[in-house]
């Protein structure tokens, strides 16, 4: 039978893959679907959206973190059906979105949230610090260099003030990745905290024909560093050191090749990305701070450096200036100035085939 898009569950002998997206919304979101003419930011963390209809959605985004408890969401659930219908969304940067339709559910809702102390903080609209985005670190990942959601909880403590107001000269993206294979959204972030590893694999030669299928591991690695090897009476492989990138690839593959090492595993922070298309061009992140040890529980020389890059910003930058704007209109030789970052070797670009990107002009912007 020919598949029926206005009837999706004709003739469907599966359940496999996801409900259709509308399945779950609001019923005044359904009615005025494609209807919007705007949206405002009322206060942090506040919007309301506008549709032609004249019908109007108040939307309260709260901040959350990426791993809850089964009794926290049962207490937003309880919200929702308490204020909202029972309707709510997540949105990509583990925010909650409550949803009310008219104005007068606004303030119950958002007392109520408050009234629940801080597991509830409004805020992550507009010129704000948004939640951040971040991969699964020390809690689940194989291959991470950094843990994940301790370093957020201690950059987000020290940054709080600004998730839940506008004191910024425009928004500002924080996002974590606990390796270089980046899950998160660390090539494209205003602020961004980059997992890296400085040594290469270690081959537990004996292991290796055991656990692994060696061609499979070979195939795997993305800089060919990878041969056949045999070491006494084991096959195994040996790792062209030079050529290693580590990126974790192998050990994906391999189980015998373990990458995570105590005092190779640090942070690396860049800088200056963003998703937007408005006033310039979308920009990738550069790198700030090249390498910044594991300080677990609370990553002090991280947090600080961030506070102390987004202070700087704050202070200097024109309003609506996202962080890489602000770079490029000083300078990169101000931006370590100002914030007192060391330029290494390491920010210098000597990638063979990244002629286009080099700076190749004298004229610095001092």
């Amino acid at each position: 039978m020919p598949f029926d898009p206005s009837d999706i569950m004709k003739d469907r002998i599966t359940d496999i893959g996801p409900p259709k997206y509308d399945k779950f919304f609001p019923p005044i979101i359904k009615e005025n679907y494609g209807k919007w003419k705007y949206h405002e930011i009322l206060e942090p963390g506040v919007l309301v959206h506008v549709s032609e209809t004249g019908a109007e959605v108040y939307t309260v985004r709260v901040g959350a973190a990426r791993l809850l408890s089964v009794d926290l969401i049962r207490e937003i659930c309880d919200i929702a059906d308490k204020h909202c219908g029972g309707y709510v969304r997540w949105t990509t940067r583990n925010n909650i979105e409550f949803m009310v339709d008219d104005k007068s559910k606004l303030k119950p809702l958002m007392d109520d949230l408050r009234s629940r102390g801080n597991w509830f903080p409004i805020g992550g609209t507009g010129a704000s610090v948004t939640n951040v985005v971040h991969t699964q670190g020390w809690v689940h990942c194989h291959t991470p260099a950094i843990d994940a959601s301790g370093i957020v909880k201690a950059v987000m403590d020290e940054l709080f003030e600004y998730f839940g107001s506008h004191k910024l000269p425009a928004q500002v993206r924080i996002s974590l990745a606990c390796c270089l294979n980046m899950c998160g959204a660390v090539h494209c972030s205003d602020i961004a905290i980059l997992g890296v590893h400085r040594k290469p694999p270690i081959i537990e030669h004996e292991r290796v024909q055991n656990v692994c299928e060696i061609p499979l591991v070979i195939a795997a690695c993305p800089t060919a560093a990878i041969k056949p090897k045999k070491v006494g009476d084991y096959k195994s492989v040996e790792i062209n050191e030079n050529r290693c990138m580590f990126c974790g690839n192998c050990y994906t593959m391999c189980p015998a090749l373990p990458l995570a090492d105590g005092e190779g595993d640090g942070i690396a922070l860049w800088v200056g990305g963003k998703v937007s298309n408005s006033r310039v061009p979308p920009k990738f992140s550069k790198l700030a701070v090249p390498y910044i040890p594991n300080e677990p529980p609370r990553w002090p020389t991280t947090v600080q450096t961030i506070k102390k890059m987004l202070e700087t910003y704050a202070s200097d930058a024109k309003r609506y200036e996202r962080i890489g704007e602000w770079i490029e209109r000083i300078g990169w030789e101000k931006f370590f100035e100002k914030t007192g970052i060391e330029f290494r070797h390491e920010h210098i670009d000597d990638y063979r085939l990244a002629m286009t990107t080099w700076r190749t002009t004298t004229q610095f912007k001092f």
